[in-house]
């Protein structure tokens, strides 16, 4: 007869934290090998963590923990030991540093099988002979590939021998740039994101696809009514000094900028800024990383209800790295509750560790020649013929909320000067007769990034990642005014020149009428996290070599084996 044990009681706890990825750090080797070799082994895997440890940090620049094992999984047993100090530790992404031959399904994938099947995994390797740590690598790779699992391989470099090798500057690139992939992954899971209204406008393209959303991601979608926000906003569920403090950081560093024309309209911008602040503690006591608004045409444009004041301002603090208390993380939040753009900007957010969002209409395509015929029309002469938009073309990418306010300026700028670049309109009264103000900047030259917009499909249950890297550029003011005026020039402009794409297969293929770009997110990141989650990688452009060496990662063999990248992901949504 079983022994009778009494449960243990868990103490409360008043508010719960979202458990933040771990990263676990272990080497393999044979037990054969000689005590030197050990200890180098050892010292390498002390050595990667330490490359890894404060190189990768969440958006509010928190480091992911990183932990070690001195134990050297040589056999079924270390690997039991192994898996249990990483699951005690809360280990949930993995990273194996052989540098000598070992047995495969006696040591790493023995600890493998002990944690779930979505559990990133990571074997970075020296080139080396000696041993070799190599040759285990790849028998590995191939080991855990053939039974369809994902696995990132990293050959990289470091000296074939000595006690204490360092590995190379890329191959810790290689590194640090999956680790910003798995951490992306794997901290977003049991998350939520929190979307006021319903559909986006009815544009199916940003529905809030919750199932395939929660399957694919692990992201909860929590939907609330504007009808709670509206309430809130009436019954001033608001600290009125925060608001006060609000509107004077505002009068200080925009000013004459915020266009008011009576008291009314102070009072609607004040409503306008006191929806910051309600949205902000509601997504905060949710514990969410993101967020939508639902404006048109409930909120502020139906005449058939009381329309009450856009929500620009709001949106752009949320997408900001800072407010009126000073430096924060942005959190991604997305005009007219466009899940689909939140989604694509709170992945490339965590993927870049932090980097402001930009969300832009997919505007206004500017081929060359249609520049140079508005140039000629306006009367403005001795164009840059070497600059890229003379011969590329531009797009200008605008719309009237959710833009960061530091694309005003350069990464790097101080905050009185971003906002210097800002001002703040009055919103169009015919598409938003509930009033308000709009935010509205020209962002600079010289910004590079990726830029790119996620999509669904319903007949595979896939989601597409369509991507170009992209940069910003500056055309004569003269003319960027015109071109301004030509869409809407209350409205924040971003002139956005993609890489790869021409002009036209860019205007054919964008998969909604948004789109989304973060500067200094490396192309491998983005892979690598595509790989993780089984989005597809699109990029249709003509110009672009199928592997760039030195930006993108390597495939896993995984895909190779399987017919290739898409037809893998194809396969494994099957299953």
């Amino acid at each position: 007869m079983a022994k009778k044990t009494t449960a243990l009681r868990l103490a409360n706890i008043r508010k719960a934290k979202p458990k933040m990825p771990m990263i676990g750090v272990f080497a393999t080797s044979d037990p054969r090998i000689d005590k030197a070799s050990r200890q180098r082994c050892q010292n390498i895997t002390e050595m990667a963590a330490s490359v890894i440890s404060g190189a990768v940090v969440l958006p509010d620049k928190t480091p992911v923990e990183v932990v070690y094992s001195t134990v050297l999984v040589d056999g079924e047993t270390t690997a039991d030991i192994v898996a249990q100090q990483f699951r005690k530790a809360g280990v949930d992404i993995l990273v194996c540093m052989p540098d000598t031959w070992a047995f495969p399904q006696l040591t790493a994938i023995s600890v493998l099988q002990q944690f779930p099947s979505n559990t990133p995994l990571n074997i970075t390797c020296g080139n080396s002979g000696p041993k070799p740590g190599v040759v285990y690598a790849h028998a590995l790779s191939g080991a855990i590939s053939q039974y369809g699992r994902m696995v990132a391989l990293n050959v990289g470099t470091w000296p074939d021998t000595g006690m204490n090798p360092k590995m190379t500057e890329q191959t810790e690139k290689n590194l640090i740039d999956w680790c910003y992939a798995a951490v992306t992954a794997v901290a977003l899971r049991g998350r939520r994101v929190v979307i006021f209204g319903h559909d986006s406008m009815g544009m199916e393209t940003a529905l809030a696809h919750i199932i395939p959303t929660r399957n694919n991601f692990g992201l909860e979608i929590t939907r609330l009514d504007m009808k709670l926000l509206a309430d809130m906003l009436n019954k001033k569920a608001y600290s009125e000094k925060e608001l006060k403090n609000l509107r004077g950081w505002i009068n200080r560093y925009v000013g004459k900028r915020v266009q008011l024309r009576d008291e009314a309209d102070s009072e609607r911008f004040n409503q306008e800024l006191a929806m910051y602040l309600i949205v902000r503690d509601l997504m905060a006591d949710l514990n969410a990383v993101g967020g939508g608004f639902m404006s048109q045409l409930e909120w502020g444009s139906d005449l058939r209800g009381i329309p009450l004041p856009v929500a620009d301002v709001m949106e752009s603090f949320f997408n900001s790295s800072f407010d009126h208390n000073g430096p924060k993380a942005p959190l991604p939040y997305a005009t007219e509750a466009d899940v689909q753009g939140l989604l694509t900007m709170l992945f490339m957010t965590y993927l870049s560790g932090g980097n402001p969002p930009l969300f832009m209409d997919f505007r206004k395509v500017w081929e060359a020649w249609e520049i140079k015929e508005l140039s000629k029309k306006i009367g403005v002469k001795n164009l840059d013929t070497k600059a890229d938009w003379y011969n590329k073309g531009l797009v200008d990418g605008d719309n009237s909320g959710s833009a960061a306010f530091d694309w005003a300026a350069r990464p790097g700028t101080s905050v009185k000067q971003i906002m210097s670049r800002v001002s703040m309109p009055l919103a169009d009264e015919f598409y938003f007769p509930g009033g308000g103000n709009s935010v509205t900047f020209v962002t600079p030259s010289g910004i590079d990034g990726i830029a790119g917009r996620i999509a669904y499909s319903s007949t595979t249950g896939l989601f597409s990642m369509i991507w170009d890297e992209a940069h910003t550029t500056e055309v004569p003011k003269e003319l960027s005014q015109a071109m301004c005026d030509l869409t809407t020039p209350t409205w924040p402009h971003t002139f956005v020149v993609p890489k790869y794409a021409s002009m036209v297969e860019y205007k054919q293929y964008p998969p909604a009428n948004h789109f989304h770009m973060t500067w200094n997110l490396p192309v491998a990141r983005l892979q690598h996290w595509m790989d993780l989650t089984g989005v597809l990688s699109v990029t249709p452009w003509a110009a672009r070599p199928k592997f760039i060496e030195g930006v993108d990662r390597p495939q896993p063999l995984v895909h190779l084996i399987n017919g290739g990248e898409e037809t893998f992901k194809l396969l494994r949504a099957r299953r």
